[in-house]
């Protein structure tokens, strides 16, 4: 939704005036001169002249105020000569000034001016001094939502995913959960698909070390996905390693990794094999259902039936959401700035894994996808801005607002996917931020959800969505700032 300009925060000024002065007042309008150009893809700038004698309006004021209230030695309370007021108090009336002119103009362009301002103004207040003669002028620049039609939102022709879970999935995906369960044993045997290896890893460009990761443990499967890179074609270069042998592969970085420099390079890496082990899978008795807070296998294939239904949701509400987002943004062809990019990629990170989360998807499932994101973070994000605003304006035009009772629940369900208390993860999500992103989240669902009632669907087969082909490691090639995950960062506050 359009946000206001902020008001500039006003310093302390030393006169019981300052404090008391204005209650209950409404200021009254400036006769401004403001002059708004476009400087670049969603960004305005803006040039504002405050006429000399709208200056010494708010000058007499802040005058008559201190007037009434200064305290001067050899002066009863309100009999202090103005031109002593003037001389005595001269810097704190000057601060008093340029803040009230300041804060009431900028009120008075937010409510004039048409400019959705999406980011605070590159505005300096300490770089601004009021004239002693003349009128005052100043200028910034400030970020604004695009300017577009709003396309057709009903009536779309939407292809719906739908599965129904069968026992055949229950009994995969309980193997999946009793493997995160299970014992790594060493054994004295080639690597064979599924196992686990110990590795160091070395990563060089053109015959230059990039960097090392020492003591990697790494799952043996088709695919090896870093934070800025993929290795295709893992399992079959690891497939009859063993201790002391070394394993040596090309990777591409990723077209959008953090190092500019890297983008698209091709780097070698060499896995040195420390250790080879294999996972043995707990039995299903009374000792592992006790583990994992469940009476017996009944309850635990249930619970698992559970969580498969949720994520076909999610998958399925995933597909629908693109096919909607794809179809309401393919006339958005207006280009966005690239900080405003930059500064969402986290943003668009934490959401996604939020969802993930709520769906119930296992922390190595989201690692996989959290992954693949970062490879595509940047193009991704830009995407992503087009569909918020698009969808900002179907908020908009439908009226949708978010409740407290929408917040509750969403934290009660997320507590009882984590077996949490819901104040702990209230607390946890408005410390990291993502409470706002969490609000966000459900305008924009309501917002989907509109479309979504009002389109026209056409079932067709849902895969299932667990990735068992590819093995995701917190680490990128090239760039060691980025190894700190979105989920990591989450983690820290909430042991904090």
């Amino acid at each position: 939704m359009p946000e206001k300009l902020p008001a500039v925060e006003e310093d302390d000024v030393a006169t019981e005036a300052t404090a008391e002065e204005g209650d209950g007042e409404e200021a009254a309008r400036m006769d401004l001169t403001v002059v708004v150009d476009k400087a670049g893809p969603c960004k305005r700038h803006v040039r504002v002249t405050v006429p000399r004698s709208e200056i010494d309006a708010v000058i007499s004021k802040s005058v008559n105020g201190m007037m009434d209230a200064a305290t001067v030695p050899g002066f009863r309370v309100g009999h202090v000569p103005e031109a002593l007021i003037r001389k005595r108090f001269r810097k704190e009336l000057a601060d008093e000034v340029k803040q009230k002119v300041l804060m009431q103009s900028l009120e008075q362009i937010s409510e004039d001016e048409d400019l959705e301002p999406i980011n605070v103004p590159n505005l300096d207040p300490e770089a601004f001094e009021i004239p002693d003669e003349g009128d005052f002028e100043y200028e910034f620049d400030v970020e604004v939502r695009p300017e577009f039609e709003l396309p057709k939102y009903k009536g779309l022709k939407i292809d719906r995913p739908v599965r129904e879970i069968s026992d055949a999935d229950v009994s995969a995906y309980v193997d999946l959960v009793r493997a995160d369960y299970g014992q790594l044993e060493p054994i004295d045997e080639p690597v064979s698909a599924g196992d686990y290896v110990t590795v160091d890893v070395s990563f060089a460009h053109n015959g230059q070390p990039l960097r090392t990761l020492d003591e990697v443990s790494v799952r043996v499967r088709p695919t090896l996905r870093l934070q800025d890179g993929e290795l295709a074609g893992f399992e079959k270069l690891m497939k009859g390693a063993v201790a002391g042998d070394v394993c040596e592969a090309d990777i591409k970085v990723s077209l959008e990794a953090d190092n500019v420099e890297m983008r698209g390079e091709t780097v070698q890496a060499a896995f040195t094999v420390l250790d080879v082990k294999r996972l043995r899978l707990p039995e299903m008795n009374q000792e592992f259902f006790d583990r994992i807070n469940v009476s017996d296998e009944e309850e635990f294939r249930t619970r698992v039936r559970d969580m498969l239904e949720r994520q076909v949701v999610y998958q399925q509400r995933q597909a629908t959401r693109k096919q909607v987002l794809e179809r309401i943004t393919e006339s958005a062809d207006w280009d966005l700035p690239e900080d405003l990019v930059r500064k969402q990629v986290d943003n668009a990170l934490r959401r996604e894994i939020l969802e993930m989360r709520q769906a119930g998807f296992t922390p190595r499932e989201i690692k996989v996808r959290e992954n693949e994101l970062r490879q595509n973070a940047l193009s991704m994000t830009r995407k992503n801005l087009k569909e918020h605003f698009v969808l900002d304006r179907v908020i908009e035009e439908e009226k949708i607002e978010v409740t407290a009772g929408d917040i509750d629940e969403e934290i009660t369900l997320m507590a009882m996917q984590s077996g949490e208390n819901p104040r702990r993860v209230r607390a946890r999500l408005q410390k990291s931020g993502v409470i706002e992103n969490l609000e966000a989240q459900i305008k924009e669902r309501k917002a989907v959800d509109v479309i979504l009632e009002n389109a026209e669907f056409k079932d067709s087969p849902l895969p299932l969505s667990w990735q068992t082909d590819v093995e995701a490691i917190d680490r990128s090639i090239c760039n060691p700032i980025s190894d700190t995950t979105v989920e990591d960062e989450g983690e820290d506050d909430a042991a904090e």
